[in-house]
Parts: structure tokens; sequence; C-alpha cells
């Protein structure tokens, strides 16, 4: 773990303003990323999450760093007219509601657009903003459901396994958010307008499965679940538990790196054979070869034999494990701000690189500064206090 990478010019995204409606999750991570390039970020939260005594404290939620946060009542027409002020001279607009909310609160596109006709609204959603399904609610494991992936997660005989939630709401959906805003942004530059881009998770997850698809298409992929080269079924492409009852992630594909990772192991144990690896029959007794062999030593000993050669072949650590890893405090993978232990931003620029610029905020806690950059003289922010459009 090492301290933030510095600030340099402030990141790829120095001087681009977003304003952030408060959700939770994919929204939130595609903000951060934003942040983390050198976007100024202003988060509008509920003004019945604000508390004041924890304002100067960082916020435990990770995803929300990097940013500044004015607690506004977005049902009050007051409130919804300060939101409007930020637009007006904002570069983007990020929303996770379900879709017609924010045309409700005459907050939406067409209202934006009209005031700030360079502005990008980005639209995290996980059904996207239209079709049969954009009214309800969903989950990452729904999206992924319905686009096939969940059906190809899991062991083979074995129920479908959840990945998290890291395939739905961040891969396919807060990340492309990000770069989908990023994308707009670059085409305003060239002399284009602003535009909407509508981010749904499940359109996400299904981009992601592509390689699958051609494989599929390639007479490669099988559709049963845990037969396949990267699914689990292929022995060379796994995790193997250890004599200390801890795995081993085994990604000896080419034929190299697999001949490498018998020749440092002296596979097979007797009386196993080396079976031919590419007639996909033998995986099974492969599988259980190898399983017995690596049940034969720790994981750290098997760790220390193979991880700095081409077998491929790293120890599986856990989550208090990970930052302490030699290869990732080297490359400062994770870093430590305000007190907390957290992944460092992604990816890194050799001229303006990311950083974590500030903690996550308390809901309200730079609702004065903003409202006094915004040009409100101390009495007006009292009265908007007062009558309880902002906290």
């Amino acid at each position: 773990m090492t301290a933030p990478r510095p600030a340099a010019l402030g990141g790829p995204l120095h001087g681009v303003r977003i304003v952030e409606l408060a959700g939770i999750g994919p929204g939130p991570f595609a903000a951060m990323v934003l942040a983390d390039l050198g976007a100024d970020v202003v988060r509008i939260d509920r003004v019945a999450e604000v508390r004041p005594e924890r304002f100067g404290t960082p916020h435990p939620d990770l995803l929300n760093r990097g940013r500044r946060s004015l607690a506004v009542d977005l049902k009050t027409a007051a409130g919804r007219e300060v939101v409007r002020d930020l637009v007006r001279d904002a570069d983007v607009l990020v929303e996770g509601f379900r879709p017609g909310v924010t045309e409700r609160l005459g907050l939406g596109p067409e209202d934006c657009l009209a005031m700030n006709p360079r502005l990008v609204y980005g639209r995290m959603t996980g059904w996207g903003q239209d079709g049969p399904n954009a009214p309800y609610a969903g989950h990452d494991i729904d999206y992924l459901a319905l686009t096939g992936v969940l059906h190809g997660i899991g062991r083979a005989g074995e129920p479908p396994v959840p990945p998290m939630n890291l395939v739905g709401d961040f891969g396919g959906g807060g990340m492309l958010l990000a770069l989908g805003v990023v994308c707009a942004l670059f085409d305003i530059r060239g002399g284009g307008t602003g535009q909407v881009v509508d981010a749904a998770m499940v359109d996400g997850v299904a981009l992601l499965s592509t390689m699958i698809h051609s494989l599929r298409g390639m007479g490669m992929w099988q559709d049963a679940r845990g037969v396949n080269m990267f699914d689990g079924g292929a022995p060379f492409y796994g995790t193997y538990e250890c004599a200390d009852g801890k795995y081993l992630a085994v990604g000896a594909v080419e034929p190299q790196f697999y001949a490498e990772l018998v020749r440092r192991t002296g596979f097979p144990l007797p009386p196993d054979e080396a079976l031919d690896r590419t007639d996909p029959a033998n995986w099974p007794a492969l599988r259980q070869a190898w399983a017995r062999l690596f049940r034969t030593r720790s994981r750290d000993d098997w760790a220390g034999l193979l991880e700095h050669t081409d077998a491929c072949v790293v120890p599986v650590l856990d989550w208090r494990e990970a930052p302490r890893h030699p290869h990732l405090a080297a490359r400062g993978v994770f870093v430590a701000h305000a007190g907390a232990e957290q992944p460092a931003p992604a990816p890194r620029f050799s001229r303006t690189p990311g950083a974590i610029r500030r903690p996550p905020p308390h809901p309200g806690e730079h609702t004065d500064e903003l409202l006094a950059e915004l040009g409100l003289d101390a009495d007006r922010i009292r009265r908007l206090r007062g009558d309880g459009v902002v906290a």
C-alpha cells in the first residue's frame, strides 16, 4: 500500500463539471471514476440524509470519493431550481433513477438540454430507457440472467453462480456509463452538441459477452455450463485447493505455459497419467490428477515455486491479503486516503494522472460552499435552509 499518487495537472478531465443526482451502485461508481480522473463532481444528496455532526470525517462509502455534496429537496420547486442553476454551467449530468422520474421532476433530458445545449446527460439504468422491462426494478443478477451470461457461470451439473455484482453493476453498467460520458464530451469538443447517454446494464452485460458468442459461432464453446475453456471446465484454467485449505489460481492456457507448469511441478503424481490435455474427454481425469498434486503442499509453497514463472499460477488472496502482495504494493494498486485503504484510480496516465482528491463527503457537507459558488449570498442561503429546500 502506498500514499496517493500526485494530482499533477489535475487529471485528464480537469475542468469538467459534473452534476450527479445521488443514487447507489453503478451510477456513483461512474461518477467516482470520472472524479478520480479530474472531473469536479457535485453530488446532489437528499436533505433527510444530512448529519452535520459528521461533517469533517470521511463517509465510509468509498464509491462517493472525490466529490462535494449539496443536499437539496428535489420535491420543492426551489430545490429543483437550485439544481437547474448547477446544470446551466455543467458539462455533464448523471442520474440513475427509473425511466421517467427526472422528467416528472422537470429535470429530464429535454428540460436540461434546453437550458444547456452542450450538456451530456448520462442515464444509468438496469433495463434501459425503453423496452417491456424498462419500468420495473432489477438487479445485477437479473441482467446477467436474461443475457445468457449467468447461465455460463458455475460448475457443471450445479446451479449458476452470481459473480458478486461486478459484471452488471460495475463492468457492464458504471464503467460503460463513464466511457459513454467521455465519448460524448469528446464529440462536443469536436464541435458537436449535447446528447443523452443511455447506459443500460443489460446492454453492457451483453457487450461483455461478445467473445463467448464468437467462440460459440466457431464451434469452440458448448452451451453446457462448466465444460469450457474459461468456465472452469478445463483443468488448466481454474482453482485448486492446497494442503492448508487455501487455493491457487491456474491459468496455463497456452501449450508452452502448460509445459512450464508440468515441468516445475513434476506432474503427475503416480499412478496418474499425463493425458492429452487438448482432448476435453480427458479433462475430468486431468483435473482430479492436478487436484491430488496441489493438495500435497501449501498455497504459499506452490506460489513460491510457480508465481514468478510463465506457468501462470498465483495464490488466491483474500481481501486483507491482496493489498499487501508485493506486486500490487509495488504498483500502488491500493492506496490509503483519509484513513481508508481502497483501490487506487485507474487507468494510469503518464502526464495527467488521476488521483483521489478528497474523501467521500457526508450528505450536505458542502452545501454552503456550492451555493456561494452559484452566486447566492448568505441571506439567501439562510432562507433556503430555513424553508428546508437545502440542508
